[in-house]
Parts: structure tokens; C-alpha cells; sequence
């Protein structure tokens, strides 16, 4: 019994030894191939270096806390042996720790049924804890310094979990012995056809079975044209579903760092679709996946080639001069800068704007903040001057490591130590279908949206020589966040429900950034809240807030209806008009992957 803990332990520890090693190799490598300080990666690690230094000199400060710290965790882990060696004599005992309800890495029974295993895991569990409740303690540490630090240790502590490692994970130990070892080779075929994808310095774990979609032929498959084309964006103009449409056409602006078919994926659970569906006349922005040829497109340019040359193009067409406006995310945030824009153009064509998950005061940038920084910022741009875009890979591996366990290490595992291949999953998919930024506009963006906050400010920004004052804006909005969206907070798109001047709504959705919005009445899933009220403080909102069973989007319908133009025409067929079809939806541009534009 002692003999095989004491195996266990070492094992465990010689684990977590040799990453320490391999962390070490990757450092000193680094280190090697930096000729600078100016490296656009040793900016990156210098900045967190400073939080970690910031960390040590705060816990320093009272020793008497490491102290009490660690005596606790010693106390704790010789309650785990004495447990284990009753566990061993046969004897039930009740777990020291226990990992969370939600945490699915210890699924296994071997986890709870085998003491060694139990052992290991309770170990690390312990040893994570307190290494996170150390820096949760700690005072006198920055708040930007301190979501830096919790970052970090999440990720090392996650990283160095004993269901990481091939021979400490039963699951793998299982796989090891039915297969003879046959998984452990397949791992390693699609760790290098993964590496060979990725992004330099990112490592993009294959999420999906990429094989099993094809834009056009089971994603992104409602009926279209495109209708306008230009070295940004291509319109596309959707196929009637009605025998009569609203009179006012409808302009949707998803995020330029994804593709737009997050709401065009399937046909149950198509957000365009639904819109056509109810009589709506359809026309979406496909921005382009751009490389280096783009470098020098800005803000500006997305704005004026993006949504004011739809509006433009769509008049042409249907002959109305005013639209409805949706933007999503990032192109909600455009879209703010649009209405503004044209006001200060006189030409209010925009008479109602939605505004899905979108971040218009970047006070609270979220969990993406911890990369959010003048020193962060500057090593991108020095790499962006390099390539003349920014690749979207590193940003997709970004947002992982926001939810590093569902969103790396479980594909580490499933791919490279038990040997399969992940699961056909169109939501998966469309996630690593990855968009390029240009450098100017993702410069511009990170500056003056993130690091600056200047979008709110009155006059501050300039596009094309219109100063933007969003607080001028009296178009009706509908501002729709969701209650567990980690890169959009809804307490701060709150706020910029606040900042617009115009009559308007919010409204609360369930879950996170994609499933809050992409929520069909027909799945009958989640719920959202309204209130008509716009008190000044998000909690008071809830607080007066109605919960309602299901999905926001006949709440939508019913609020724009009442914003006009709802006569109706003649169903309007794309092609029919001023301008003919360019080719059929979903069209090239969102069929570009980055290995067509950057060569790699």
C-alpha cells in the first residue's frame, strides 16, 4: 500500500517537475531568438512579469500570511495521507477535497473508486486551491495586476492537472492498454497536423471535424445573393420566404473578427433565417478575411465601406432611404460610431438600431482585459507592422485560454493522449474558422476601444472629419446582452445603453455571448428579462426586471414593429434591382480561409 502511494506521488510530482523543465526549455529558447526588448513576445511576457513581481512584492509584505498559508495546506495534505492510508486498510472515509460539480476533467470513477488516483487528484486540487486563494488574499495588488496574476496561475494550475498527463489519467491508461499504445501514436499524427495550422506561438487544438462542414452546404444555407461587393465587404440580399415583405429593409453588421455565419448555421437555428421568415428584407455584411494586401484599412474604413455604402447599395435596390439596423459584438460597436457619423452627416437613415452583446463602454472589458495593456498592445503592433494584418489564429487561442479547460485542455486530451478525433459540431466549427484583422484597424480598435476607452467620449474620435458624440444619438435601440457573457459583461453594455440618447430598450438574455443571442423560440431554452425602466445602475434594473420563459427574439419583433415601416410590399427578389447577383449566398469572401490569404 505505502509502496504504491508513494509511486503515486512521485509520479505526480515528477509530472508536474518535468513541465516546470519544459516551461524552462521554452523560456530560455525564447530568450535565445529575442534580440530585444522591443520583441514583440518579450513585450507580452515583460507585462506580465511586472504583475508577477508586483504579486511577490505585495505577498512579501506579510510573510506571516505565506506562512499561515502553507501550514494550512501542510496540515490539510497530511489529512490526505492519514485518509489514504485508511482508504488502503479498507476503511470509508470522506474526501479532504472534492473538485467542483461542473468540473468535468474527474469524471471518471477511477478517480473516486482507486485511492492512488484519488490521492493525486485530491493533492492537486489542494495545491491549486491555496496557490489561488494566495493570490485572491493577497493585498495591495492592482486591479489590473491582479486579473493578470489570476490569469496566469489559472492557466498554470489547470495546465499542470494530473488528467493532463498520459500515465496519471485513467482514461488514457484505459485507451493505453485496450489499444497497445495505438492512441498515443494517433495523438501525435494530429498534435503535428495541429501545429503545422496554427499560429506562430499558438497552438489551435482541432475542436471539430472540420471535414464534416462546408459553408454553403450545411452551414451558412439560407437562400441568397450577393448583391455588392467591394475590398471589404460582400453584401449579401436574402430570398423572400413571404409573399409580402416590411416596406423597411433590415441591415445586419456582425463582428469583423468572426464570420457572420454564427447566425446562419442551421436551419432550426438560423437568426437570419427567423428574420426572413418574418417578413423582413434581409441584407447581411460579409466582411473579407484580410491579409497583408489590407494592412492600411482602418475604423474608417470599415465604417464608410462597410455599413454607410450598404445603406447606400440597399436604397439603390429597394428605393427606401431609411433602414433597420442589427449589429452584433463588434459590429455593434461599429454601428454606434454609424449612427453617430450620419447624424452629424444629416442623413438619419437608420431608424431603429439593435445592438447584440455589444460593448459601447469599455470600462469593463471583461476577462479579455488581461491582455489589454500599453505593453501588450505596443508587442502586437511591432508584430502587426511585420505582417500587416493581426492573425486571427492567436486571437481564437486568446479567447480559449478564457476557458481553458472546456476550450483547450479537454480537446488536449481527447486528441493527443487518447488518440481520437473530435466530434462533428457546427457551433465548433464556425469557432475555428478564423478571421484575419487588418494592422491599422485592429490597432485603432485596441487603442482607442480597450486601452483608451474614447468611443463614449463626446468629439474625441474622428472618422473621416466627423467627430463621433454617441450621447447625440436619438435613434431607438434595443440593447440584448446575456446574463453569463464573459467577453461582452452585461453590466457594461449597460452602459452603453446609458450613453445612446435615443428611447431605449434593454434586454437581458440567459447563458453566454453566442447561445444568450443565437436562441430560437423553437428550442424553447433559457429565459430573459425586461424592464422598461432604464434606471441608472444595472442592478436596480434587475432588481425591477420580469423574467420570461424562452427566447428574446419575439420580444424583438414586437419592439420594431412599433419603430415603423412596417407597411407591406411586394417580396423583393435579390437581383431583381439596380444591382444584379454577383454569385449565390453565402458567397466567396466568407468562404476565405486564412491559409488562402497569408499563404500558411
Amino acid at each position: 500500500m505505502s509502496d504504491k502511494l508513494s509511486t503515486a506521488v512521485s509520479d505526480y510530482f515528477d509530472a508536474a517537475i518535468q513541465a516546470a523543465e519544459q516551461t524552462g526549455a521554452v523560456w530560455e529558447k525564447f530568450q535565445a531568438q529575442s534580440t530585444s526588448a522591443d520583441d514583440p513576445a518579450a513585450c507580452v511576457l515583460t507585462d506580465f512579469s511586472e504583475a508577477l513581481k508586483e504579486l511577490g512584492e505585495a505577498m512579501m509584505s506579510k510573510p506571516e500570511k505565506i506562512m499561515e498559508d502553507q501550514m494550512s495546506l501542510l496540515l490539510k495534505q497530511q489529512e490526505l495521507f492519514q485518509h489514504t492510508v485508511l482508504r488502503f486498510m479498507g476503511k470509508e472515509v470522506e474526501p479532504v477535497i472534492e473538485p467542483e460539480k461542473s468540473d468535468k476533467r474527474f469524471k471518471n470513477v477511477e478517480w473516486d473508486a482507486n485511492p492512488v488516483f484519488d490521492y493525486v487528484k485530491q493533492l492537486y486540487l489542494l495545491q491549486g486551491q491555496t496557490l489561488m486563494k494566495m493570490v485572491d488574499d493577497t493585498e495591495g495588488l492592482s486591479d489590473q495586476s491582479r486579473n493578470k496574476v489570476e490569469y496566469l496561475i489559472r492557466q498554470y494550475v489547470n495546465a499542470l492537472a494530473p488528467s493532463n498527463f498520459a500515465g496519471l489519467n485513467p482514461d488514457v491508461i484505459n485507451k493505453t492498454l485496450q489499444t497497445g499504445g495505438q492512441n498515443l501514436a494517433l495523438g501525435i499524427e494530429q498534435l503535428t497536423e495541429d501545429l503545422e495550422a496554427s499560429a506562430q506561438g499558438a497552438l489551435n487544438v482541432s475542436m471539430t471535424d472540420k471535414a464534416a462542414f462546408q459553408v454553403g452546404r450545411n452551414v451558412a444555407t439560407t437562400p441568397g445573393k450577393v448583391v455588392y461587393q467591394n475590398d471589404l465587404m460582400q453584401l449579401i440580399q436574402y430570398a423572400p420566404s413571404t409573399p409580402t415583405v416590411f416596406k423597411r429593409p433590415l441591415l445586419v453588421i456582425p463582428p469583423f473578427i468572426n464570420k457572420y455565419y454564427i447566425m446562419d448555421l442551421r436551419e432550426n437555428n438560423s437568426l437570419l433565417k427567423w428574420l426572413v421568415d418574418q417578413g423582413h428584407t434581409v441584407f447581411v455584411i460579409s466582411w473579407v478575411n484580410p491579409g497583408p494586401a489590407l494592412r492600411d484599412k482602418g475604423f474608417d474604413n470599415y465604417l464608410l465601406e462597410g455599413p454607410v455604402e450598404a445603406i447606400d447599395v440597399i436604397e439603390s435596390i429597394t428605393g427606401e432611404k431609411d433602414i433597420n439596423a442589427i449589429g452584433y459584438c463588434l459590429g455593434g460597436t461599429l454601428l454606434s460610431a454609424t449612427l453617430s457619423y450620419l447624424k452629424k452627416k444629416r442623413k438619419n437613415r437608420i431608424k431603429s438600431a439593435t445592438f447584440l452583446a455589444t460593448l459601447i463602454d469599455f470600462s469593463m472589458p471583461g476577462e479579455i482585459g488581461v491582455f489589454v495593456n500599453e505593453t501588450t498592445i505596443a508587442g502586437l503592433e511591432k508584430q502587426m507592422d511585420m505582417l500587416g494584418y493581426y492573425d486571427g489564429r492567436q486571437m481564437s487561442f486568446s479567447f480559449n485560454t478564457l476557458r481553458e479547460n472546456d476550450l483547450f485542455w479537454s480537446f488536449f486530451v481527447n486528441n493527443y493522449l487518447k488518440g481520437e478525433r473530435p466530434a462533428a459540431f457546427d457551433l465548433l466549427y464556425w469557432n475555428t474558422d478564423s478571421t484575419n484583422l487588418p494592422a491599422r484597424m485592429h490597432s485603432y480598435y485596441l487603442r482607442n476601444m480597450y486601452l483608451n476607452n474614447l468611443l463614449r467620449e463626446k468629439d474625441v474620435l474622428d472618422v473621416d472629419g466627423v467627430k463621433i458624440d454617441l450621447s447625440a444619438i436619438k435613434t431607438p435601440s434595443y440593447f440584448l446582452s446575456a446574463s453569463q457573457d464573459h467577453i461582452a459583461l452585461w453590466k457594461a453594455t449597460y452602459k452603453g445603453a446609458k450613453i445612446l440618447g435615443g428611447k431605449n430598450r434593454f434586454v437581458l438574455g440567459g447563458s453566454g455571448h453566442i447561445a444568450g443571442v443565437i436562441n430560437p423560440p423553437s428550442a424553447d431554452k433559457y429565459n430573459y428579462w425586461t424592464n422598461s425602466e432604464l434606471p441608472e445602475d444595472s442592478d436596480e434594473w434587475f432588481k425591477g426586471a420580469e423574467s420570461h420563459r424562452g427566447s428574446w427574439w419575439p420580444d424583438w419583433e414586437e419592439w420594431v414593429s412599433t419603430q415603423g415601416g412596417t407597411e407591406q410590399v411586394d417580396a423583393r427578389t435579390p437581383g431583381d434591382g439596380l444591382y444584379a447577383a454577383l454569385e449565390d449566398a453565402p458567397g466567396s469572401y466568407v468562404r476565405m480561409r486564412i491559409s488562402d490569404v497569408v499563404g500558411a
